[in-house]
């Protein structure tokens, strides 16, 4: 279903995960689980992958991330406030250490403020500040966003698995 390269990436990030001792969570909007999707496609996932969340609609961000409608139409689904608040409330509704959120513009469409291939990122990690990361991917084609979206999900991933393991390390020495 995904590609070899894109498996063995998701694999590379379970393995890492898993020697952390780390547990993940997902929140997708404009992927519509796609993450979670590569993750659970690799047989032994469930030791560190634990939910994820698809919130597509704005209504679903609300009822099941609890992000207040005021804060979606203040800024957009599609904005910084609205990743982080994912991330976050990801974090808080699942078992995990570490949530990636993902809410963007795959396409077509958009608009001058906000274009097709807009995406922003949240990374959550328990006892961490919330890291937001926009990546303008480019109007290359809807699964073509989606399948960025994807790769850049997994390497915040990694990043925040390195971060939980730099602080236990530290506090072990």
């Amino acid at each position: 279903m995904f590609s070899e390269p894109l498996t063995r990436r998701a694999e590379d990030v379970l393995d890492h995960a898993r020697t952390a001792g780390v547990i993940m969570a997902t929140a997708e909007s404009c992927t519509g689980g796609l993450v979670a999707g590569l993750l659970t496609s690799i047989a032994g996932a469930s030791d560190v992958f634990e939910r994820g969340f698809v919130t597509y609609s704005n209504e679903s961000k609300t009822e099941l991330l609890g992000i207040p409608a005021a804060i979606i139409a203040a800024h957009g689904a599609v904005s910084a406030e609205v990743a982080s608040r994912m991330a976050t409330q990801c974090l808080l509704k699942s078992n995990a250490d570490i949530a990636v959120s993902i809410t963007g513009i795959a396409g077509p469409g958009g608009s001058a403020r906000k274009p097709a291939g807009l995406v922003y990122f949240g990374l959550a990690l328990r006892d961490h500040p919330v890291r937001v990361v926009c990546k303008r991917l480019g109007d290359r084609g809807r699964n073509n966003v989606r399948l960025a979206a994807v790769e850049t999900a997994l390497a915040l991933f990694s990043e925040g698995v390195d971060l939980i393991a730099e602080v236990e390390t530290r506090i072990a020495d």
